[in-house]
């Protein structure tokens, strides 16, 4: 029998990810036991502070990184749109598993609509990109910093310290919360984080063989559509504290990407799309990042 230490966060979320990938193995490896270690990190101890003022990308995962490093766990599981873009010396992602929605959505107490509700209604959002699309689009919504896992901040909205919710779908279906969901945004009004709703299998280079365990679960199309999302990310250089959103999707091995540059108070958005061979997922999401600069996002980025 053959040991494989998984380390991952200890949210409900991460929790679930993490027993998903640990299932996955063990269902299609009979001689493997995974063992399951949680791993707190700087984003999850300072959860009254914005993620921007932690210390941004890499909040999530550079704990769990480091133990890797270490040779304390074997694999790592993180939310990929939490893994910075260049990642640590000596590690590599195995698979990206097929992605889960990647829409973000509006959750009320009464199933509302973002269209219904009403001026100064009280919008809770952790997030810098969510912030500075809603208010591109809607000015007379008050929206206010809220984190914490999703249960706390759907007790805050139960509670009525908000009106409403921006939240991620996928985080909502891994844990059984899909009912919550008022509205799905379409691309038009909120376009989603990079790699919002895919998973990372993090490992060592050197460690082909549990490399080559994890290959059963890379999901190629999800790889592609987060590749451009990510070399769009890195090309603008942009982390947590700049407002960034691209969404790609493959369909019949085309990749079409959209991309977006917002100021953080919603006063100025830059916005593209490009489409072309999924194969060159990289080289797309660098072109359509070009775009973006060319259209003034360079300054946007250069002012937050």
């Amino acid at each position: 029998m053959r040991l494989i230490r998984l380390g991952s966060r200890g949210s409900m979320l991460a929790i679930a990810q993490s027993t998903w990938v640990q299932q996955q193995l063990m269902r299609h490896h009979r001689d493997l036991e995974v063992e399951f270690t949680v791993i707190k990190t700087s984003g999850d101890r300072f959860i009254d502070r914005p993620i921007a003022n932690v210390g941004g990308k890499g909040v999530f995962t550079k704990e769990i990184e480091e133990a890797l490093l270490a040779n304390q766990i074997d694999i790592a599981v993180h939310s990929m749109k939490d893994l910075p873009t260049e990642l640590a010396p000596g590690l590599t992602i195995a698979a990206v598993p097929k992605r889960e929605d990647a829409r973000d959505v509006l959750v009320t107490r009464n199933h509302c609509a973002l269209g219904e509700l009403p001026a100064g209604a009280r919008i809770g959002t952790g997030s810098l990109r969510r912030r500075a699309q809603l208010l591109y689009r809607r000015k007379d919504l008050h929206v206010t910093p809220i984190r914490g896992n999703v249960d706390t901040r759907l007790k805050k909205l139960d509670s009525a310290e908000v009106d409403a919710l921006i939240m991620a779908a996928a985080g909502l279906k891994r844990i059984g919360r899909e009912e919550r969901i008022g509205e799905y945004l379409p691309d038009a009004i909120c376009v989603s984080a990079v790699a919002q709703g895919a998973l990372a299998i993090e490992t060592r280079e050197e460690d082909v063989s549990t490399r080559q365990l994890l290959l059963l679960l890379h999901d190629p199309r999800a790889f592609a559509e987060v590749s451009a999302e990510r070399a769009l990310l890195a090309r603008l250089g942009g982390g947590c504290q700049v407002p960034i959103g691209a969404r790609a999707r493959v369909v019949d091995e085309e990749l079409s990407l959209i991309g977006v540059v917002a100021s953080p108070d919603g006063s100025g958005l830059c916005r593209g799309e490009i489409s072309g061979p999924a194969r060159q997922a990289v080289d797309l999401g660098q072109r359509l990042a070009d775009q973006l600069i060319n259209q003034g996002a360079a300054q946007l980025i250069a002012s937050v």
